[in-house]
C-alpha cells in the first residue's frame, strides 16, 4: 500500500461517512417524513389537521416517530450507497476526462490529479462539469434506491395510518404473502424517475450553488465553508424537489394502495381526474422542507468529514478510494 494511500480517505470512509449522516437525518426528520406520508395518501385531510390527529392520539410523541427504524436503516444504508458511488463515479470521471468540459472546468482552478478545488473553495469534492454532475448524481441515486427499495416499502407503509403492522418482520411476511416479491418493489419505476432526476438536479443545483457563494466569500470574507455548504443544499433541494415532487406523490399512492394503481401512468391519470393536477404537488412544502434540511445537513456534515480527514491523513491529494 502506497503512502498516497494511506493519506487519503477510502471508499470505506466514504460509505462510513454516508453511512453516519443518513442515520442523522432520518432521525431527526422522522415526524416530517410521517406527516408527508400521511398528507398524500389522502387529500381529505390537511397538514394542520393531519398534525392534529396525530397528537390527538395516545402516547402521540412515539406516533410521530413511527417508521424511524426501516427509515433509519433505509436512509442510513441509501446514503452510505449513494455518497460512496458518487465519489467513485466522480473519481472516475474526472481521471478518465469522460463527460468533462474544458469550458467549465479550468485546469487553472483544480488539482490536476484529483479534481479538487483550492483551499479557498468551500468544496471537498473534485470539480467536474455540470453534465456529469447531472449524470453522477441521477446514477448513484438510481442504484442506491433498487438496492434499498424493499425497506423503503416497509418505511412507507409504517409511516401510513392504513396499515398496523407490529414489526418488521409481520410487515414483510404479510406483503410477501398478500402481493409476493413484486410487493417489495412497488412505485419503483416512479420512485427512480423521482430520485434519479432529483439527485442529478441537485448536484448539478448544489455545486452551482457553492460556486457563486464562495465568489461571494472571496471579496467579502463573511461566509465560512460550512455556511456556504448548508445553504447552497437548502437552496439546491429546494429547487430539485419543486420539479420532481409529483413523481413522489404518484410513488406514494402506489406504494400505499397497490390494489387501486397499477402503474405509474395509470396512477397519475386516475390521481389528476379524481382530485385534479393539485394532487401531484400533495405534500411539496413538507417535503421540500425536509429535502432541504435532510440534504443540506448531510452534504454539509459529508464534506466536513472529507475536509478534516483530509486535513489529518494528508495533503488532501486524491480524496477518492
Amino acid at each position: 500500500m502506497s503512502e498516497e494511500r494511506l493519506k487519503r480517505p477510502s471508499s470505506t470512509f466514504h460509505f462510513v461517512a454516508g453511512l453516519g449522516t443518513g442515520i442523522l437525518s432520518a432521525a431527526i426528520l422522522q415526524p416530517a417524513d410521517l406527516l408527508k406520508t400521511r398528507v398524500q395518501q389522502s387529500r381529505s385531510t390537511s397538514l394542520i389537521q393531519t398534525f392534529r390527529d396525530i397528537t390527538r392520539e395516545p402516547n402521540s410523541l412515539h406516533q410521530l416517530w413511527r417508521g424511524t427504524l426501516p427509515s433509519v436503516i433505509r436512509t442510513g444504508f441509501g446514503s452510505a450507497l449513494y455518497f460512496s458511488t458518487l465519489n467513485a463515479l466522480r473519481q472516475h470521471v474526472f481521471q478518465s476526462n469522460q463527460l468533462l468540459s474544458t469550458a467549465a472546468v479550468s485546469s487553472q482552478t483544480t488539482n490536476p490529479t484529483t479534481g479538487a478545488r483550492p483551499a479557498s473553495s468551500s468544496s471537498s469534492l473534485p470539480q467536474i462539469s455540470n453534465l456529469a454532475n447531472l449524470t453522477t448524481g441521477a446514477i448513484a441515486r438510481a442504484s442506491a434506491g433498487l438496492i434499498t427499495m424493499p425497506i423503503t416499502i416497509l418505511k412507507v407503509r409504517y409511516e401510513s395510518s392504513l396499515y398496523t403492522y407490529s414489526s418488521i418482520r409481520s410487515a414483510s411476511t404479510a406483503i410477501f404473502r398478500q402481493e409476493g416479491l413484486k410487493g417489495f418493489f412497488s412505485g419503483f419505476g416512479a420512485t427512480a424517475i423521482r430520485d434519479a432526476p432529483y439527485a442529478g438536479l441537485y448536484v448539478l443545483f448544489y455545486e452551482q450553488s457553492k460556486k457563486r457563494l464562495s465568489q461571494v466569500k472571496e471579496v467579502t470574507g463573511v461566509a465560512s465553508s460550512v455556511s456556504i455548504n448548508f445553504g447552497s443544499g437548502v437552496l439546491a433541494a429546494a429547487l430539485a424537489t419543486a420539479v420532481t415532487n409529483p413523481f413522489d406523490a404518484v410513488k406514494t399512492r402506489l406504494q400505499l394502495m397497490p390494489g387501486k394503481y397499477a402503474n405509474m401512468v395509470q396512477a397519475s391519470r386516475r390521481m389528476v381526474k379524481e382530485e385534479g393536477v393539485r394532487s401531484l404537488f400533495d405534500g411539496l412544502a413538507l417535503r421540500a422542507a425536509r429535502k432541504a434540511l435532510s440534504s443540506a445537513l448531510a452534504w454539509t456534515m459529508y464534506e466536513e468529514m472529507l475536509r478534516r480527514a483530509e486535513g489529518q491523513w494528508g495533503d488532501g491529494k486524491n480524496v477518492a478510494g
